[in-house]
């Protein structure tokens, strides 16, 4: 399935519900380490529909979210405190050093060429601030394969050659309708999503498991329902968030590079 189809068809406005919300919950927890004192200029760099945009905007910070599917800058543009525009983060509009933080929580997925995304790493470095930081988010290279596992997919063939190509090269590509097959893309490896961040002179402060193995617990609705088993559950994810032997055991990671200079 093709990129743009997939995104036209408006799929990324709820893919942050239902077991979504841990990926959801535990980025705004790991973004938010990094966040200066609001008000902040964050530029949201592939921010989709805008979701992690309302809520920086929600803290008093100011987002302006770039994307490429125009159903996504329509959603961005309608949120209270939220600018948006079409764009590309490979060539960035924006003026040198001229944000408090970059995020990148989505273009290094579909860029499956690396030249391009050291490019959207380096164009991320130009123009955030001296001292600010970039936040990168990887789809981990075994996800497929424990997604596949969690959801008893490995009865289907084409599902079998999906998650072979994955774990050989990382070019995710998806050769049915199946939406739950995903969209072209780039699956990384923990070690390899630190090493582009650090080719776009970036120093890294930190790589950390997104939903670490929360994600395959097979009554995670239940747990995220419930205000206390869900506490505990972040809780526990936090504690080995930075475990290299279980970084790639999460369906994202996120690497976080500060502009030094």
């Amino acid at each position: 399935m093709q990129l743009r189809e997939y995104y036209d068809n408006d799929h990324e406005h709820t893919r942050l519900s239902g077991v979504g919300r841990l990926e959801l919950w535990r980025t705004k927890e790991i973004v938010a380490r990094f966040l200066p004192e609001a008000p902040a200029r964050v530029l949201d760099v592939g921010g989709g529909p805008g979701a992690y945009a309302a809520w920086l905007a929600e803290l008093g910070h100011h987002p302006h979210v770039i994307d490429p599917v125009p159903v996504h800058v329509a959603h961005a543009s309608a949120l209270a405190g939220v600018t948006a525009e079409e764009g590309d983060a490979r060539a960035l509009t924006a003026e040198d050093a001229s944000w408090d933080v970059v995020l990148l929580l989505g273009p290094l997925y579909h860029l499956q060429n690396r030249i391009d995304r050291i490019e959207a790493l380096r164009e991320a470095r130009r123009v955030v601030r001296p001292g600010g930081v970039v936040v990168a988010a990887g789809i981990s290279r075994f996800a497929s394969l424990l997604d596949g596992m969690r959801v008893e997919c490995f009865d289907d063939p084409t599902f079998v050659a999906i998650v072979e190509e994955d774990l050989r090269s990382g070019c995710h590509e998806n050769p049915t309708d199946d939406v739950a097959y995903f969209t072209s893309a780039y699956f990384h490896r923990p070690e390899d999503l630190r090493a582009e961040v650090a080719e776009a002179d970036l120093s890294v402060q930190g790589t950390f498991a997104v939903e670490g193995i929360g994600w395959l617990l097979p009554d995670l609705d239940a747990r995220l329902d419930d205000e206390s088993r869900r506490r505990a559950l972040l809780d526990a994810l936090r504690v080995a968030e930075e475990e290299p032997a279980l970084l790639g055991a999460s369906a994202h990671i996120l690497t976080v590079g500060r502009r030094d200079d």
